[in-house]
C-alpha cells in the first residue's frame, strides 16, 4: 500500500535509497539535536528503527542487510556513549539485541519478523516448555553481510520473514551468507 502511494515499487524503492544518502542541508533542516544519523534516516530516534526492513516489502532487502550491518558498526559500541540515541525503556538496545539474530519485527500485530543480516555465527534463545530457537549464519564475517539462503527446520525457506508462532514453536533458521547480493526473497511471493 504504501509502494502504491509513491505510484509504483520502483518509485518507493528511489525515495527510501534517498533517505539513506540526502543531506540535512539539502533539505534545509535544522536536525542538530537528532543523532545516529545516515542521510536523512534517524537510528538514534526509535520509530524509526523498521525502515530498515522495509527494502523486504519491495523485493530488495540486499539494500537493508548492508545497511543493517552498517548500523551495527557505526552506531553501537562498548563504551559509555555506545548507543546513538536516547535510550527509553530499552529500545535502542532491544533493536540491536533482535537485530543481531537477523531479524526484526516490523508489524508488530502481525507477528512476522524480517530476516535482515545476523551479526552472530550462532544464538540461541531459551523458549518457555523447554524449548529454544536456534539462529545460524554460516559463512558469516564482516565481508558476508548479504543472505545468500535460508533453511528453517533443515528444509529450504523463500520468504524474508517468519511468523512469531513459528519462534515460539522452537527451532533452527539457518542464513548462508555472502559477500554480493542475492535474489534471496526478492519474489513477491516471498516478501512480507
Amino acid at each position: 500500500g504504501l509502494a502504491g502511494l509513491f505510484g509504483s515499487r520502483a518509485a518507493f524503492v528511489r525515495e527510501l535509497d534517498r533517505l539513506f544518502t540526502l543531506e540535512s542541508d539539502e533539505m534545509q533542516l535544522d536536525v542538530s539535536d537528532v543523532t545516529g544519523l545516515m542521510g536523512q534516516y534517524a537510528h538514534g530516534n526509535e520509530p524509526s528503527h523498521h525502515v530498515l526492513y522495509m527494502y523486504n516489502y519491495a523485493g530488495e532487502p540486499w539494500k537493508g542487510q548492508k545497511l543493517i550491518r552498517q548500523v551495527f558498526d557505526e552506531m553501537y559500541k562498548n563504551a559509555e556513549d555506545g548507543l546513538s540515541g536516547n535510550e527509553d525503556v530499552g529500545q535502542m538496545s532491544a533493536w540491536y539485541v533482535i537485530s543481531t539474530l537477523g531479524l526484526y519485527q516490523v508489524e508488530p500485530a502481525g507477528g512476522k519478523f524480517v530476516f535482515g543480516s545476523p551479526l552472530f555465527d550462532e544464538a540461541t534463545v531459551q523458549l518457555p516448555e523447554g524449548k529454544t530457537f536456534t539462529v545460524k549464519a554460516l559463512d558469516n564475517s564482516p565481508e558476508n553481510v548479504y543472505v545468500q539462503s535460508v533453511r528453517w527446520n533443515g528444509k529450504p525457506y523463500t520468504k524474508s520473514y517468519l511468523y512469531y508462532k513459528d519462534i515460539m514453536g522452537g527451532g533452527t533458521l539457518e542464513f548462508t551468507m555472502g559477500p554480493n547480493p542475492s535474489k534471496f526473497g526478492t519474489a513477491k511471493k516471498d516478501r512480507p
